[in-house]
């Protein structure tokens, strides 16, 4: 360590005249020498680099309390630091604005501005939008990892219902968790199929039966599978609820809402054909409990619940509103102008088909979408080729931004493997760094013992606790682990 006084060292020059606008100075960055110039270093006055120029005259304790080493003699300051991002921080100094180069660790390169006092003001809006996605998804990590530590964990001085409470809900809302839960989500699955296959054969002709009042309803099998299904969806919510930790985020839930609206109408429709019919006409009644049958069909979402594939889907749709919101916007524009325009055209044939402009949006959607039912055409020339520029115009509003939801889902998709993995990995170097620290802890106390001398039977029954309790063989060397989210912090 370099002191003040240090008699290898030169007197440090005070003279004031170095601190003008000629002043050089020369760093060196994990061997990359730069030099630089007084009057661009002082546009910044706060940033270490602008601090070098005036540190000569605080001696040694000043040079050192900013860099690692100095040559006097040269005049340079050392630096161990990643010279890859300071070739982009020094930017700043000539441009006014930082650039994040490909392939350096945003979370890196952002303690590389702080260690040279540099705002996050000057990096570039890309580069912040990277550094945020990158910090979204470490603390999605160490969120994860959070997660399955509190599953793993069991607090002692919880009451007995609270760690019951708990158990039901890591049993019904994380499969991944045991065997028998992973049964029981792959059986909620399975009644969820069966349910709307039910829901579907029951409007079969051939499999209703008839009522005293000569009215079809579904078939008395059928009718006992579904009332099955639904004490099962009853059962899985009732519990899910009771355990939930927080139950008003739980109720609004949109998966949980989609649970209520796929199990209510059971209920809503029973209720109405018990009691209904001495409220209102039975016909009314009839009517109602058909229209609530037709909301059965929301169960089919519950498999959201199963699948990681639909949920990633939905997340790719959720962000892809402005790419959804561009397609509606193209088409509808196409819409209202070729509807027109056929319109238009059509009216000089005495058998047109476009009676109005509204009733040509019809035609027009079924045309730029490339459906062409053909209930509606144009009979005219001019028709024809109106009706052919917009099916070519329709396909290419379509087809443009179906790229980027395509993008969206993959990376959505990709990054959920990568932090399901990422997370897994954090657990697995945090167990061996746990069990490292218990296999080096009783390694001291033995040595402390051996060092006391005591040879005794209660020094040998030690030695053998804490040799079959500590000593791994897979952990028998010594190595440093570091975890992902240590060396990005």
């Amino acid at each position: 360590i370099k002191m003040a006084g240090d008699s290898r060292f030169p007197d440090v020059d005070t003279d004031r005249s170095e601190r003008n606008e000629e002043t050089e100075i020369v760093v060196n960055v994990g061997g990359v020498r730069q030099v630089f110039y007084g009057d661009n270093l002082n546009q910044y006055p706060e940033t270490r680099l602008a601090e070098l120029i005036n540190c000569l005259s605080g001696g040694y304790d000043s040079i050192f309390s900013l860099c690692d080493d100095y040559d006097p003699g040269k005049r340079e300051f050392y630096f161990d630091r990643d010279p890859d991002a300071f070739k982009c921080i020094i930017d700043v100094y000539y441009f006014g604005e930082i650039h994040m180069k490909k392939g350096i660790c945003p979370i890196c390169f952002k303690n590389e501005m702080e260690f040279w006092k540099v705002d996050l003001k000057f990096l570039d809006d890309c580069c912040k939008t990277h550094l945020s996605e990158k910090k979204e998804e470490l603390e999605e990590i160490a969120r994860r990892v959070q997660l399955i530590l509190d599953d793993l964990g069991v607090d002692a001085s919880e009451s007995r219902w609270k760690r019951c409470q708990k158990y039901i809900w890591k049993f019904l809302e994380k499969p991944e968790s045991s065997y028998p839960a992973r049964v029981t989500a792959v059986l909620s699955f399975l009644f969820i199929l069966i349910s709307s296959v039910v829901m579907c054969v029951g409007t079969i002709p051939d499999l209703q039966v008839v009522d005293a009042e000569g009215n079809r309803m579904e078939h008395p099998t059928l009718d006992s599978i579904e009332t099955a299904c639904i004490g099962w969806f009853t059962m899985e919510y009732v519990l899910r609820l009771i355990s939930s930790p927080n139950k008003l985020h739980f109720a609004l839930s949109f998966m949980n809402i989609v649970d209520v609206l796929a199990i209510l109408p059971f209920y809503v429709s029973l209720t109405l054909t018990h009691l209904g019919a001495k409220l209102m006409e039975l016909s009314n009644v009839q009517q109602a409990v058909q229209a609530l049958r037709i909301m059965r069909i929301a169960r089919i979402f519950k498999l959201a619940r199963h699948s990681s594939g639909l949920q990633t889907l939905t997340y790719a749709l959720k962000r892809s509103f402005k790419e959804l919101g561009l397609l509606l916007m193209y088409l509808a524009v196409g819409i209202f102008v070729f509807s027109a325009l056929g319109y238009t055209m059509e009216q000089s044939h005495p058998e047109t088909l476009f009676k109005s402009i509204p009733q040509s949006f019809w035609w027009a959607i079924i045309t730029m979408t490339t459906v062409g039912y053909g209930d509606i055409y144009p009979k005219t020339t001019l028709g024809k080729l109106n009706a052919a520029i917009s099916f070519l115009c329709g396909v290419i509003a379509i087809a443009l931004p179906i790229h980027p939801i395509i993008n969206n889902f993959v990376r959505y998709y990709n990054k959920q493997r990568v932090l399901e993995t990422a997370a897994k990995h954090e657990l697995e170097l945090m167990e061996l760094n746990s069990a490292e620290g218990k296999a080096a802890s009783s390694k001291s106390e033995l040595e402390d013992l051996a060092r006391e001398g005591k040879e005794g039977p209660f020094y040998s029954s030690r030695l053998k606790v804490s040799h079959s309790d500590t000593f791994i063989h897979l952990l028998s060397e010594e190595k440093h682990y570091r975890t992902r989210l240590q060396s990005c912090k």
